[in-house]
């Protein structure tokens, strides 16, 4: 990784007796340095064991499926990084343009990722490391809990980018290591009495000039993750949120609910409005949020089946008949057993219960 100056738009302001120069900084270090060497860090930031350890299990499986590969990797922040930095770092026309763990995966060879798990850095739930302390778990429990909130809001709003939004919910607080690296008076004694992530964000930028969302952006750019990602991890605490960053936002203020933390009720609303839920649906979502999400699932694996045969499958899960399903795709009987016939075939089912089962259990239908 370059060891230039971090970007002048992330070089905290001085501002006299600021928290930094409290806790054991020298006064004459550049702010620029401090954040440059803590990005540096984020290069050895360690994975939970037991993640890791769950990953190259299913790696050594002679066929591993690819969403238990997906989910795997998805458990933990540093596994997921490690795998999209790779992923976009590959000299292929998809160079920077990779989303999403789920196409990283299809990039990646199984060796690659197992490589990759096998040389990471990792932590025990029982010990402390020397850099980090128990940041690391700290951070896991947090992103975890954002990216179920932002999945079940996608699930929801049938929102088109579901996968990309899940790495964007683990990665969005990512600026706070940073900060916590080169400021060891953080988060304490920057965040001071404030008590919302709004009131938190504010002492950010009144006392170090740049909030963690913005150190976020700047760190996703500096692994060449793509734009999409990186600009809604900048945006995710920005009033005119869109897309990923209202989701992100939103499932960050439902994680800190969940959590019991304070969240202000006029500002989670005014979240909610961003993504299309009124009052009635955010009431749903914050009664449900504590329970198992009974969401469809994702369709991580690729679907075997042709548009065509999809279409037909579809209808065969609503309870039509074969000539119904003639009719309404302007198709001759004889056609759609044809149809069935392969469905069965490429799905290892025996009959239309079975083929249905196994389609929605993999998000394909």
């Amino acid at each position: 990784m370059s060891t230039a100056t971090a970007p002048a738009a992330v070089r905290p302001r001085p501002r006299g007796d600021a928290p930094y120069a409290v806790v054991g900084r020298p006064r004459n270090e550049g702010h620029g340095k401090r954040l440059t060497a803590a990005f540096e860090a984020l290069e050895v930031f360690p994975a939970l064991a037991e993640s890791r350890n769950r990953l190259l299990a299913l790696i050594a499986e002679e066929n591993p499926s690819t969403g238990d590969v997906v989910r795997a990797i998805e458990s933990d922040v540093a596994l997921v990084i490690s795998v999209m930095r790779l992923a976009n770092g590959l000299e292929s026309p998809k160079r920077g343009q990779v989303e999403s763990v789920v196409s990283s995966v299809e990039v990646l060879s199984p060796e690659a990722v197992q490589r990759l798990a096998a040389n990471a850095e990792t932590f025990e739930f029982f010990e402390r490391g020397k850099t980090w302390d128990a940041a690391p778990e700290r951070f896991r429990l947090h992103a975890v809990a954002v990216q179920r909130a932002a999945d079940r809001l996608a699930a929801a709003a049938g929102y088109a980018h579901r996968d990309r939004l899940l790495v964007t919910a683990l990665l969005h607080d990512v600026g706070k290591l940073v900060l916590m690296h080169a400021y060891p008076g953080y988060p304490k004694q920057v965040h001071g009495p404030a008590r919302t992530p709004e009131e938190r964000l504010h002492y950010e930028r009144r006392e170090l000039g740049v909030d963690h969302a913005l150190v976020g952006g700047v760190l996703a750019r500096r692994w060449n993750l793509p734009n999409a990602v990186a600009s809604a991890i900048e945006r995710h605490h920005s009033d005119d949120a869109q897309g990923d960053a209202a989701f992100v936002r939103l499932a960050d203020m439902l994680a800190h609910y969940s959590q019991g933390s304070p969240v202000s009720s006029t500002e989670l609303l005014r979240a909610a409005r961003t993504v299309g839920f009124g009052p009635s649906e955010l009431r749903s979502v914050l009664y449900d949020l504590p329970y198992p999400s009974q969401d469809r699932p994702r369709a991580v694996e690729p679907c075997p089946l042709s548009s065509r045969e999809l279409d037909v499958l579809k209808r065969l899960a609503q309870g039509m008949v074969y000539k119904q399903i003639a009719l309404e795709l302007s198709l001759s009987t004889s056609t759609v057993r044809t149809h069935l016939h392969n469905i069965y075939g490429k799905l290892g089912a025996v009959d239309r219960a079975q083929a249905v089962l196994h389609a929605t259990e993999r998000g394909w239908l």
